[in-house]
């Protein structure tokens, strides 16, 4: 890599300007390409402005390959993009942030990716690690491009990384400690089919060597089948049954056990996030952090004091007896039915943005049996609603989905929420769809979502 003095950078999205920022400060000549307009990009061009870079915008002409030893994509840009395969046809190495980090960090990494769960889990497993008092470091896809932190990392220091199947798929480094969450149905849009999508994930632990550590999910076929494809050390995590090695549920209470030798790590009362789902998170976070040297009793200390992440099942606002929670990272219809089971009360919930190629099915019977009011907004209204109007008018048995709205936005979808809320109700924004059809991102519309409650 050493010799490499030439990049191409597609994509001036968060990723990109990372690794702009990164390799022009090492002197390497670097050239940013992005099909947006300078207009558009304003900001993100006044943010490096004191660097050396050369743009060519609103397009990806292949010349961009003629002085060119190493093309890096931001997330947003697919590995089959014309220009990437063209890189790959000329025998141009193709990389993005999280393999360029990898490949430089000095202190241990740890990799954490799933299509459900992996920030709440990152977040936990990186307070577990300062509570066993290394310098910490935590990010990735999880908001913050680690190749910022490369300079004041440490060898001494923990860092906790969160992969996403955008960055995996091009990946040829794993983390010396991984962990997969769960494998089930999510970026079709991008990925095309479920064999594609798994394939990208397995590159967290398909380049491990015989003394890394791969932490799986026991009771997700997907996840556990990647066994099969690393050579490192495999431990599991599960609430169904005991493992021989990794962390389970036992009665009321979360189990560590490695060599045959078992400690408790906390009561399941113990935790104060919602949700079964999240009791597997805590395990994986467990077992994730005891690969990582972390004592239980500091992992312990972790559990008990950590609250959440925003916009993850994040209470909001009580008003008026009704509980309002922001779960705008909901955006697969697999991510509502684990916020659905999370919850007692009747529910009245947000649904919406926009749709990833996924399935619907499961989503259409599990509101008619849960929800008492279905509030539709953004794209996929339409898509949404016609997959559960038919299972509720076809119902035998009387479910709890009394009505069905169409809003269209979502600050429709609120006030027709604060309308018909009944005291003792849960309002819970859970989309199932992204945010691209009206919003940056998940954060600004949870934000949103905020500011919308907040001013009722």
């Amino acid at each position: 890599m050493s010799a490499i003095s030439a990049v191409v950078i597609l994509g001036l999205a968060r990723q990109g300007k990372a690794l702009a920022r990164f390799f022009a400060s090492r002197g390497w000549r670097v050239t940013v390409s992005d099909a947006r307009s300078e207009a558009a990009l304003r900001p993100a061009l006044a943010e490096l402005a004191e660097f050396p870079v050369h743009y060519v915008l609103g397009e990806h002409p292949l010349s961009l390959l003629d002085d060119c030893d190493l093309l890096c994509l931001s997330g947003g840009v697919p590995a089959e993009a014309p220009l990437v395969q063209a890189a790959r046809r000329r025998g141009i190495p193709v990389s993005n942030d999280a393999q360029e980090f990898l490949r430089r960090c000095p202190a241990p990494v740890l990799g954490i990716t799933g299509s459900a769960g992996k920030t709440t889990t990152t977040a936990l497993v990186g307070a577990m690690v300062r509570e066993a008092g290394f310098t910490t470091w935590v990010g990735g896809n999880i908001g913050h491009p680690l190749i910022n932190d490369l300079p004041a990392i440490a060898p001494e220091d923990r860092v906790v990384q969160e992969l996403s199947s955008f960055q995996l798929e091009i990946m040829e480094t794993s983390p010396p400690v991984a962990g997969v969450l769960n494998i089930t149905p999510n970026h079709l849009d991008r990925h095309g089919t479920m064999a594609a999508y798994i394939a990208a994930k397995a590159q967290i632990v398909a380049h491990q060597r015989p003394d890394d550590v791969a932490v799986l999910s026991y009771d997700e076929p997907n996840a556990r089948a990647l066994a099969a494809r690393t050579a490192a050390q495999v431990r599991y995590f599960s609430g169904e049954r005991a493992v021989e090695h990794g962390a389970f549920l036992r009665g009321a209470e979360l189990v560590l056990r490695r060599a045959g030798h078992e400690e408790t790590v906390c009561s399941r009362a113990a935790i104060r996030l919602r949700g079964y789902h999240n009791v597997l998170n805590v395990l994986a976070a467990s077992t994730l952090a005891d690969a990582l040297g972390v004592p239980v009793a500091a992992t312990r200390r972790a559990i008990t004091a950590f609250t959440g992440v925003e916009h993850r099942l994040e209470e909001v606002r009580r008003r008026q007896g009704v509980l309002w929670i922001n779960d705008s990272i909901a955006t697969a219809p697999e991510r509502v039915l684990a916020a659905l089971d999370s919850f007692e009360e009747p529910l009245i919930l947000l649904a919406g943005g926009r749709d990833k190629d996924l399935p619907w099915g499961k989503f259409a019977r599990r509101v008619v049996e849960r929800v008492r009011v279905l509030i539709l907004f953004g794209e996929a209204q339409p898509l949404i609603e016609e997959h559960v109007r038919p299972v509720w008018e076809a119902s035998v048995t009387p479910g709890a989905l009394e009505e069905l709205i169409c809003a269209e936005t979502l600050e429709r979808a609120v006030a027709e929420a604060a309308r018909g809320a009944r005291p003792g109700e849960v309002v819970l924004l859970s989309p199932g769809g992204t945010s691209f059809d009206a919003f940056r991102d998940f954060v600004a519309r949870g934000e949103r979502f905020r500011a919308l409650v907040g001013e009722l």
